[in-house]
This record gives structure tokens, sequence and C-alpha cells, in this order.
């Protein structure tokens, strides 16, 4: 959620930069700013109301202490009054707050000055381009067909036992799963960052502090008896660790890994694009999320791009980075990275991590907060990113290193698993 203050002071600067995502927001913002001036004057005139009550109850204590019980009880009954007018200016205030509030988390966060104009997809800006993309040989075939050929991967009995997008993982299919989650978590934590094992299910207040609602309850599974959402990423869990929390600030940069199953309804999605595991219900992701002070996230930001770049040149894949446009990010993010690995045999770029610096928008529903060095309470950034899901990179292991007589896994996977699946 943007600051309100930061629309105050930077009011042309906000409705710019949410252009970049296509929205003219100046109505919404001339709206909330005139509604936050009634707010203040009506909380000035609240707390003049109640000052002046505690100075009339301190006058009512001496009169009291002096034997002047009528002159006590006449400003008794003037503090009635004030406490009835009181009350009132109270409602007044919370539905006026309540109103700013409900205008401020329908807007998107404001998008960094570096990221591109754009409406799709195609208008995102390439970073790094892969180079030298692997030639199969002539009996190549797509993942979902490596996958039934060496009994990796029952797409049918997930059907059966689910749905579709639910597949089951069998044998030494599910042993890759098992080597790719290990791999990955092991990567992370060598890099510095702490583990968490964490809900699969959280509450609507976790999900509503990371932009997830109102946004995307339609693509969340919802269990509406306790009112619990299944996660579409760890990001929510990890993140609401640190919910109404103030951090001291030796305890920053904070640095959370986690492995968890996902979940996403993904409505609306048909066709080519969604075979085998290019777009699933339930898959497996590992998440990385930081908690920053504000000087710090943007070079945190680049770190956790260049820690994800590594992991897939460890992988030996060939990828690509790109900067997302204002029309292509998420409501949360100022600022997204998304990578793609190349699917030799279906000839496409299948994402595999996005990589978001969110700033302050998250942490300001969330309130979560640090102490500066000069011990002031400012708000937290917060960060996170994909390292990494795993159905895709699943996908193109299988497709880009297929041989005549097999799978040949990646160096980097052979302490978890046999290097070859025949």
């Amino acid at each position: 959620m943007i600051h309100i203050q930061r629309i105050r002071q930077e009011k042309e600067v906000v409705i710019n930069g949410l252009k970049k995502r296509n929205i003219d927001a100046t109505a919404s913002i001339e709206k909330i700013l005139k509604l936050d001036e009634e707010r203040r004057a009506v909380q000035q005139s609240s707390e003049q109301v109640a000052a002046l009550m505690n100075q009339q109850s301190r006058q009512i204590g001496i009169l009291m202490g002096q034997g002047k019980k009528d002159e006590a009880e006449s400003i008794k009954n003037e503090v009635t009054t004030l406490k009835e007018e009181a009350r009132d200016w109270s409602q007044k205030l919370q539905k006026l707050e309540n109103e700013v509030y409900e205008l401020l988390v329908e807007l998107p966060n404001v998008p960094h000055e570096l990221v591109p104009h754009g409406n799709t997809d195609e208008d995102n800006e390439i970073i790094k381009d892969a180079k030298n993309l692997p030639e199969l040989h002539e009996s190549a075939q797509p993942h979902w067909e490596l996958a039934s050929k060496y009994n990796l991967i029952d797409f049918e009995l997930g059907n059966k036992i689910t749905g579709s997008g639910f597949p089951v993982y069998t044998g030494k299919g599910a042993q890759l799963q098992r080597a790719l989650i290990s791999y990955f978590l092991k990567y992370n934590l060598d890099a510095g960052y702490e583990e968490y094992y964490v809900p699969h299910m959280v509450n609507e207040t976790s999900a509503y502090g990371t932009g997830q609602l109102p946004d995307k309850e339609g693509q969340m599974y919802h269990m509406q008896t306790d009112n619990f959402y299944m996660i579409p990423t760890s990001e929510i869990p990890l993140t609401n660790i640190w919910r109404d929390e103030i951090i001291d600030f030796d305890k920053l940069p904070i640095k959370m890994t986690g492995y968890t199953p996902c979940f996403r309804r993904e409505a609306g999605s048909y066709g080519k694009d969604v075979r085998g595991l290019n777009r699933l219900h339930q898959f497996d992701k590992v998440e990385i999320v930081h908690v920053v002070q504000q000087e710090d996230s943007y070079k945190v930001l680049d770190e956790m791009v260049a820690h994800v770049e590594q992991l897939l040149i460890n992988l030996e894949l060939p990828y690509r980075i790109l900067r997302l446009c204002g029309g292509d990010l998420g409501v949360a993010s100022a600022m997204t990275y998304d990578f793609e690995v190349w699917s030799a045999a279906q000839k496409r770029w299948l994402e595999v991590s996005s990589v978001s610096n969110f700033e302050s928008f998250q942490t300001n529903r969330m309130k979560i907060r640090y102490r500066n060095e000069d011990k002031q309470v400012q708000l937290a950034h917060s960060l996170n990113g994909s390292s990494l899901a795993l159905p895709r990179i699943y996908a193109a292991i299988l497709e880009n290193f297929q041989k005549e007589d097999g799978i040949h896994l990646p160096k980097v996977l052979h302490p978890y698993i046999n290097s070859i699946i025949k």
C-alpha cells in the first residue's frame, strides 16, 4: 500500500508513475488527498476536545480538594457533554480513516523510474539474452513425452486423484523433484539464508499483507469454513513472520528461504501452453525473501538477481533475464526481473523465477518496521524471488539434457540423484 505521506509529498510522481501501469489515478489521488485533509481536520478537533476534557478533569480534582463540590459538579456536566462530542468526533474520524484506507488499498505500487512503459509481456526489456541455444537430436521429445517414456510423472493418475494440473511424480521422477528441492535449499543456505518451514495455509490478514488480497482472490484456493487460503507462494507466510514487528537495526538484513508446495487456480488457462508441467494448480517452489533497510533495497535486488542467475548457470540451463514493463508488473512490485529458461523441445521460453522489490508497499500493510542507526522507527523494504520454481526447471532439464540413451542430469545434481535417468 502506498504510504499516504508519499502521496501528499509526491502527488505528481505517484500519478505519473502509475501511468506506467496504464492507470490514470488522478481522480483517486485527488479524492484520497481531499478525504485525508478532512481526516486531519477532524483529528485536530478530536484532539482539542480530548485536551479540554483532560484539563476539565484535572480542574474537578482541584475543586473537590478545595471542598467546592458545586463548582466541581458543574464542570462534571461540562465533561459529560465533552465526552459525547468526543464520541462524535471519534466516529467521524474512524469513518474518514476507513474511506482513505479503502481507496489506498485499491492502488498498485508505483513503478521504479527504470521500469519501462508497456502493456504486455511483449514490452518487457531483455536485460540479458541467451546465446548458443542447444540443438537436440532428431528424435528429441517434449518433457511430457519424456516423463511418460521414463516413468517419471503420471499426469492421468493426477487427474484421477484430483484433476488436471495435479501431476503425480513417481519413482525416479519423485527423486528428481526431491533432488532439485534439496539442491536449491543448500544453495540458498550456503549464501547465508535462514531456512523456514511454514504453514501451507494462511489467514486473510496474511494474504492481504503481501498484496494477494484483494487483487488475486480469484486465483487462490479458499477454505470458506475457516477463511483460510492455500498459499500461491511461500512469500506470504515468510514475509508475515515479521508482521507488526519493530526490528532492531543489528538484525538487518533478514534473509529467509523456504520450500513449500504452492497452489494456484490459474482460471482461464487453456491450450498448448499448459501442457505437461507448463502450468499447474499445485507445484513446488523454493523461495527467498529479504527484509532490509530502505537505503539498501535496490542493492539487495541486484544481489538477488545475481544469486538466481548463478543458480541457473550451475544448472547449465540457457536463460535470459527481463525487466518487466509497467503493464506486466504485479500489484505490489516496484520493480521485477523475470528469469526464463529455454525449452529446447518446445522451442519456447519458460518463466522460472520472478525477483521483485516491493519497497514499502507490503511493509506498510503489515507494519514491518525497524529502528535505524539513529533509533528512529521506519518502514522496512521487502523483496522476494523464486529460487527456483520447480515445474518448468524440471521440464527444461528433461528436454535440454535428453540424449538418445537417457536424461544426462546437470553435474550439481549428481550428489542427490544418479547422473543419468534411463
